[in-house]
């Protein structure tokens, strides 16, 4: 029994680590020190322009209705955005489909913009989801998360 609890313990451990670990090995994207200006149309065909939230902070979340890791860490940016309303929340979906995005805002009840990724999830290089990039006052990439974000760590990243 004794020998069992150290088995048992020590893969606890050992997942505990990978699961850990596993951000640091995750690739962040290559971005230039201000965040590349995008202007695009959110799915209910209002535009927004990066350059527009100048002298504020910005959180742009890349993500798909298809990633869970997404689903899970949409509750804690829909809480954010409704308690911080100061800092914007920009919700990119890689969808491939505008419907798809919409039935995934409308299931989730999404209170923030959601715009089509398209061209923008290239221009930040953008190669796992999700991905947080928060975008300081003067357009400057001020932190980048890759995988899923907790209120209190989005909170920490996206507060001054």
């Amino acid at each position: 029994m004794k020998e069992a609890l150290k088995v048992y313990g020590l893969g606890i451990l050992l997942m505990l680590a990978v699961g850990i670990g596993w951000e640091f090995f995750l690739p962040k994207p290559d971005l230039p020190e201000f965040a590349p200006d995008f202007s695009v149309v959110d799915i209910e065909g209002k535009t927004h322009h990066l350059e527009a939230y100048r002298g504020q902070r910005v959180v742009l979340n890349f993500w798909a209705s298809w990633c869970g890791p997404c689903i899970s860490e949409i509750p804690a940016f829909s809480k954010f955005s409704i308690e911080h309303p100061e800092i914007p929340v920009l919700g990119l979906s890689t969808d491939r489909t505008t419907e798809a995005a919409k039935q995934a805002v409308n299931r989730l009840k999404i209170p923030y913009p959601v715009l089509m990724a398209g061209r923008i999830a290239n221009a930040y290089d953008i190669s796992s989801l999700p991905t947080t990039i928060v975008v300081d006052e003067d357009g400057r990439v001020d932190s980048v998360h890759v995988n899923s974000m907790s209120y209190r760590a989005l909170k920490r990243a996206a507060l001054p």
